[in-house]
């Protein structure tokens, strides 16, 4: 099994939650929240948790540590499963306003913006990064596989 469940009530993830099917090897479904912030939100975070003090598109909060391109098993993360006994591998938070302005900025929906944000927290989750140009095109890989799945592409939306 290899499902991913998001909560997020503020927004339908459903169709990232089905294009991640098959992109993470697990014995059981992971689950991760996303949450929608104002500007003034997410420097705070960002300020707390990073020592940055600016605005930010999309903050990553991982719940487990050194799993990338590994596979997952529950029994290994005791600690982390949630109350629907899915592996809990993090949160995301994601400032509403500076999405807008992007999505306006790069020419596609806000909705587009928002998957693509998602996504881009998730490949955070699970462990991807982009501080050598390696690891960046390893995460971009995953990013467009997952947005294409559900036709979310620069063109797409």
């Amino acid at each position: 099994m290899n499902d991913i469940k998001i909560y997020c009530e503020e927004n339908d993830f459903s169709p990232l939650e089905k294009a991640f099917c098959g992109e993470v090897k697990s014995d059981c479904t992971l689950s991760l929240e996303i949450i929608f912030t104002d500007e003034d939100g997410i420097r705070e975070l960002n300020a707390r948790t990073r020592g940055i003090d600016a605005v930010t598109d999309v903050l990553s909060f991982p719940a487990l540590d050194n799993i990338l391109g590994k596979e997952l098993k529950k029994e290994d993360f005791p600690a982390d499963v949630d109350e629907e006994d899915n592996l809990f591998i993090g949160s995301i938070a994601i400032c509403v306003k500076r999405a807008k302005e992007q999505a306006e900025e790069y020419g596609h929906s806000y909705k587009r913006e928002l998957f693509y944000l998602a996504t881009h927290g998730v490949c955070h989750l699970l462990g991807f990064d982009h501080m050598t140009d390696g690891d960046k095109a390893a995460m971009r890989d995953m990013e467009e596989r997952v947005l294409a799945k559900i036709n979310v592409t620069r063109d797409g939306e």
